[in-house]
């Protein structure tokens, strides 16, 4: 029966906080009373909770509490490993340790991915069909490098407790790990499998199913909403840290690739199942596939070419015959396998049948506002070859009714609020008319009038597409000089971090690091222990660096982050929205641009004594229309337009610091 005699989350969170030899925040003990209450409510909850508020204690409090009372396990959704790994390996031992003694039990906690982050034994032993590239076959380095990556996995597989891709340190290319796991797909299923009883997949899904707390990523939380089987433990709430990534990650898992590589796999894996020239008519299928993407332009696909739908059909229709000859499909079910090879083939072969079924149509709408999905040209790289991708222009109808429709969601991020409100968000997933959930904001710890000077260089140019230009430069090298190094540099492309790169390191005399010159982690290690030292880099530093103290005094930011007008996503979304009476400039892109900025200028203050500057380049952040609903969506920094003031300050900083 679930306890309805537990401490208040009030007493739980005091307890913890003392455990854990903290100070409780004004905006922790609002977040976690709020969260407590939407959960008794059974009301979807969105919560902006800026950096060091202690978000992470704010939410597990009440989810632990909620789980001994109700007996069911609470999800915590996370984009990145990162946080994951903090959760599992730190929040989570502590507070279960700290609560022990007020609870029932001392909560439990596990972590749940995808199968494919876990070792297959039985694929690892058995003769299970290969997944080679072609291109390799005459690359005789990648041949040796994949083939010493093969036995570093063969001797970690003798080893592992939990067989997760992740404990494998150094890392291991995707091609050397496709060899020792499956996709659920592929899967035989822990009965049919002869090691199902030992499954590595199977023994984490039975650990999360004993747990209190389970831990997963946005990716496995869509799948198991979307898909027919579940894959997480029965749950009622869900926790969704990192919320401002969740409808991007989950457009990533709804969205499907066809290229003649999708193809030739799916005819490799058929290999003897079948007649040969029913196999050899879909090998044809995909080289007229190939022939006809090499071609063709890259980008978005708005109407569909005569050749190119008469190539797809001809790929769904050879395809499906091949499927067909396969036969039923529990044949073999007693042989593991002939059942795993033709596991394997079905699984290619409903993937490329289904993908062009899925493009075909996407076309065939009455008016752009009819449109449901975008289908577009990637067109590779040198080892890459060209692929038909086709997405959902909104996941919000998924979401709203897969994810927000079953069961309680609480969402949390340090940017949540764009413009000053949750509309934005709330209409990525689905929320959008206001009813059934509820969006507040706790505000932040930090003062950020006196700890940090936003400074925009109204005097710059507008930044154009031929790179940084020179004012730029020397803009970027006077403040770096002002704070003796201690720069995080976010460019809007890699081009543009390797070009300042390139153009300042002679001229500084402070040490400049580039993303690419090392892992990022390595990088990022090295910047924050050595003050001088500057990092000049691109996306993932945007979100993911947390250098607090003097290391960090200057962030510079090259240019408003708008995505690429030629990204075919973003550009149909932005249409999409237009057709349909929105502004579709402010819908997408001001959305995408206002939530990285937050993002990057969210890198500057990461403890109470931070302090220092963050320098926008572009000055359309203080002329444009649009520039009071990005400066709406940043934290209340001093602001200045004039060039004097960082450079005063920065100046301050370093002399504290010498």
């Amino acid at each position: 029966m679930p306890d309805s005699h537990l401490p208040s989350v009030d007493e739980l969170l005091s307890i913890a906080v003392n455990a854990l030899g903290g100070s409780e925040r004004q905006g922790q003990i609002t977040m976690v009373q709020a969260v407590q209450k939407a959960l008794d409510a059974e009301e979807h909850l969105a919560v902006q909770a800026g950096t060091g508020t202690g978000k992470s204690l704010a939410y597990l409090v009440p989810s632990v509490r909620h789980a001994m009372e109700s007996e069911k396990p609470v999800v915590i959704s996370t984009a990145t490993i990162a946080l994951q790994r903090q959760l599992v390996d730190r929040d989570l031992p502590r507070l279960a340790e700290a609560l022990g003694k007020e609870l029932p039990h001392e909560p439990t906690y596990a972590i749940l991915k995808g199968r494919r982050n876990y070792l297959c034994r039985y694929k690892a032993t058995a003769g299970w069909p290969e997944d080679d590239e072609q291109d390799q076959l005459f690359d005789p380095r990648e041949v040796s490098a994949t083939g010493r990556m093969v036995q570093r996995i063969q001797e970690w597989a003798e080893e592992t407790e939990t067989g997760d891709r992740d404990e494998l340190v150094p890392g291991v290319s995707e091609q050397a790990w496709r060899q020792f796991s499956v996709s659920a797909q592929e899967c035989l299923g822990a009965s049919r499998c002869p090691s199902g009883a030992e499954c590595f997949a199977e023994l984490a899904r039975a650990r999360a199913g004993d747990a209190d707390v389970v831990v997963t990523n946005h990716a496995l939380l869509a799948i198991d909403a979307m898909g027919d089987l579940p894959v997480l433990p029965e749950h009622d709430v869900v926790v969704v840290d990192e919320a401002h990534e969740l409808a991007d990650r989950v457009t990533s898992v709804v969205t499907s690739e066809l290229s003649e590589a999708s193809v030739t796999l799916a005819v490799r894996r058929v290999g003897r199942l079948i007649e040969q020239p029913i196999a050899d008519q879909l090998l044809e299928a995909g080289e007229d596939l190939k022939a006809l993407l090499s071609a063709a332009p890259p980008g978005r696909i708005d109407e569909l070419p005569q050749v190119l739908g008469l190539t797809l059909q001809l790929v769904r229709d050879t395809a499906w015959r091949c499927i067909t000859a396969l036969g039923p499909r529990n044949a073999d079910k007693d042989d593991p396998d002939k059942a795993g090879q033709r596991k394997a083939a079905f699984t290619a072969l409903d993937d490329v049948h289904d993908t062009a079924v899925r493009m075909l149509e996407a076309y065939g709408h009455a008016t752009e506002a009819d449109r449901a999905e975008v289908v577009w040209l990637d067109a590779g790289t040198d080892r890459r070859p060209p692929a038909l991708r086709v997405a959902p222009l909104s996941v919000a109808g998924m979401l709203r009714d897969k994810l927000f429709g079953e069961r309680t969601v609480v969402l949390t991020s340090a940017t949540l609020a764009l413009g000053g409100t949750f509309d934005a968000l709330a209409a990525q997933w689905g929320l959008g008319d206001g009813k059934g959930w509820q969006g507040i904001d706790v505000g932040s710890p930090f003062d950020h009038p006196r700890s940090g000077i936003l400074y925009v260089a109204k005097h710059l140019p507008q930044p154009g597409r031929d790179g940084l230009p020179q004012q730029y430069l020397d803009e970027i090298a006077e403040l770096i000089e002002a704070a003796g190094g201690r720069t995080l540099g976010l460019f809007s492309s890699m081009r543009a971090a390797k070009a300042a790169t390139e153009a300042l390191r002679d001229r500084l005399d402070v040490p400049l690091l580039c993303q690419g010159d090392d892992s990022t982690m390595l990088l990022v290690k090295q910047f924050a222990e050595d003050e001088p030292t500057c990092l000049f880099g691109t996306l993932s530093l945007w979100q993911g660096v947390d250098v607090p103290g003097p290391s960090l005094r200057l962030v510079i930011i090259d240019r408003v982050p708008f995505p690429r007008p030629d990204d075919p996503l973003t550009s149909a979304r932005q249409r999409h929205v237009q057709a349909r009476g929105g502004n579709g400039f402010m819908a997408v892109a001001a959305n995408h641009a206002a939530l990285l900025l937050a993002q990057g200028v969210g890198r500057l203050l990461r403890s109470q004594d931070d302090k220092g500057v963050i320098a926008v380049l572009d000055p359309r952040l203080a002329t444009a229309r649009y520039s009071g609903f990005l400066l709406g969506s940043l934290p209340p920094f001093w602001r200045t337009t004039d060039p004097a003031v960082p450079r005063a300050a920065l100046k301050r900083l370093s002399a504290e610091s010498a």
